[in-house]
Formats: structure tokens, C-alpha cells, sequence
């Protein structure tokens, strides 16, 4: 069920594969998302069972209807009626899950625990280049956030992400890290690098959790096959267990 989880003192960040779930092919099996056609009582059951290897009831998950922008949502509880139209959601809320989508994007998910806020973020290519990510922690430093750090989840790699030049070169304008060249030597775009180098030029310390989308067969990947699911990245603060404080699992990639 989950790629990467790890446990802060506060924090809980998780990462999902697609196993552990009980969609059907071409969902099979996690697949988190309402709109892409997969069976809706698949859907429910697949985020129930998420939100219990969580600690947390399905309703304390709060998604987003994510449109490939820059809008940030504060949200201070759980959220009712259709998700909010945004890419980024942040809160002071505790036992709260803010939940991204990905089956190719870049999932970014942030925390201060001495501010108490958390963040998640969708970051395509189109979001990389509005700036959803600084918008993001515009937002978190309004709500008290001063020492965030994030984790960076796996998402279609630079040789896997071919594009025409003038994509590449947009992309580059705001973030030249971004550029990059494909497998067979076209011009490419690595999201995934733009944004660990913008949160790095913000001073943000990044776990960057490694894998590549279209590579790796066990997370979902539009690329790769389609239609298909989507896997998500989630964070949430909680009452700290003491035990919790001496666990510290290690970080597969770490930048600062």
C-alpha cells in the first residue's frame, strides 16, 4: 500500500503504491481517483482502506480537483461537498490528511512542525512553470511556517518525459534545472528536478523520494499505460505518540 512512509514527532508522511486496493484493471488495484472511470465503490473502498493504514477515518482525507495551476486552499477541517479546485491545500489542522494525486506529476508535500501547518502540493509541468510550488510556501510562511522541509515523491523522470523545444525551453525560462534530454537524446523536461532546485533555492531541505512513474510498474503512470489510476501522496499532523520520537527512518535521497 505504501511506496515511502515516514514518521516524524507531528508528521506523518506517506507515499501509496497501487497494491492493496481492490480496483480492476486497467485501475488495479489502489487507484485513489474518482474521475478517471474507474467503478465508484472501488474508488470509496480503496480510500477507506488508505485513511485506516493512516489512523484516520475516510472523511478526515481531503483531496483536491487539481487543474494544473498555482491556486493554494487553506483548509481547517474536512471539507465537505466536491474537492476544491486548486493544487496545493495547507493547514494547522491536526489528524487532517491533505491529499495529492499523481500518476506522472510531481507530488510535493510540506511541513513546519514548529508552525504546525502542513502542505500538499500537485506539480505538473504546467504547475512548475505558474509557480505553484512558491506560491505554496508563500502560503505556509502566511500561516507561521519559518523552517518547512519536504518530501518530493516519485514522478515521471527526465528520459522518460520527451517534449517538443519550445516546451522544453518554457520550461527552462523559469526553471533551468528543469531542461533535460530524453532516452533517445529529444529535447525532455525532468518536473521532478525543477522542483526539488525551487524549493532548494527557497532554503527548503528536500527528501527526494526516488523512482521513476513510467519505469516503475508499481506506481501508476499515464505515460506508461492509459487509462489508468492514481496513486497520492499524503501528509498530516497528529498528537505525538512518545514512541514515535526515536523512530527515524532513513531518507532514500536527501538535498538541501
Amino acid at each position: 500500500m505504501f511506496f515511502w512512509h515516514e514518521r516524524r514527532a507531528g508528521i506523518d508522511v506517506a507515499i501509496t503504491d497501487r497494491h492493496g486496493g481492490v480496483s480492476s484493471a486497467p485501475f488495479g488495484e489502489l487507484n485513489l481517483a474518482r474521475h478517471v472511470g474507474d467503478e465508484p465503490a472501488a474508488v470509496e473502498a480503496n480510500r477507506a482502506a488508505v485513511a485506516a493504514e493512516l489512523g484516520l477515518p475516510a472523511e478526515r482525507l481531503v483531496f483536491m480537483d487539481q487543474c494544473h495551476g498555482a491556486t493554494v486552499e487553506v483548509i481547517d477541517g474536512p471539507w465537505q461537498g466536491d474537492p476544491p479546485a486548486c493544487d496545493a491545500v495547507i493547514t494547522r489542522a491536526s489528524d487532517l490528511a491533505l491529499v495529492v494525486m499523481v500518476a506522472d506529476c510531481v507530488p510535493v508535500l510540506l511541513a513546519d512542525p514548529e508552525a504546525g501547518v502542513v502542505g500538499a502540493v500537485h506539480a505538473g509541468r504546467p504547475g512548475l512553470v505558474a509557480g505553484v510550488v512558491g506560491a505554496a510556501l508563500d502560503a505556509l510562511a502566511d500561516l507561521g511556517a519559518r523552517a518547512p522541509y519536504a518530501v518530493v515523491g516519485p514522478s515521471v523522470c527526465g528520459r522518460c518525459y520527451e517534449v517538443p523545444e519550445e516546451m522544453r525551453a518554457a520550461a527552462a525560462a523559469v526553471e533551468p534545472a528543469s531542461a533535460t534530454v530524453s532516452w533517445t537524446g529529444t529535447p525532455a523536461i525532468d518536473v521532478g528536478a525543477g522542483v526539488v532546485a525551487q524549493l532548494a533555492g527557497r532554503g527548503v531541505p528536500v527528501t527526494w523520494v526516488p523512482g521513476c512513474t513510467r519505469e516503475d510498474d508499481r506506481l501508476f503512470s499515464y505515460r506508461r499505460t492509459s487509462p489508468t489510476g492514481r496513486f497520492a501522496g499524503a501528509i498530516r499532523r497528529y498528537a505525538v505518540d512518545p514512541a514515535y520520537l526515536i523512530e527515524r527512518p532513513s531518507h532514500p535521497t536527501e538535498t538541501s
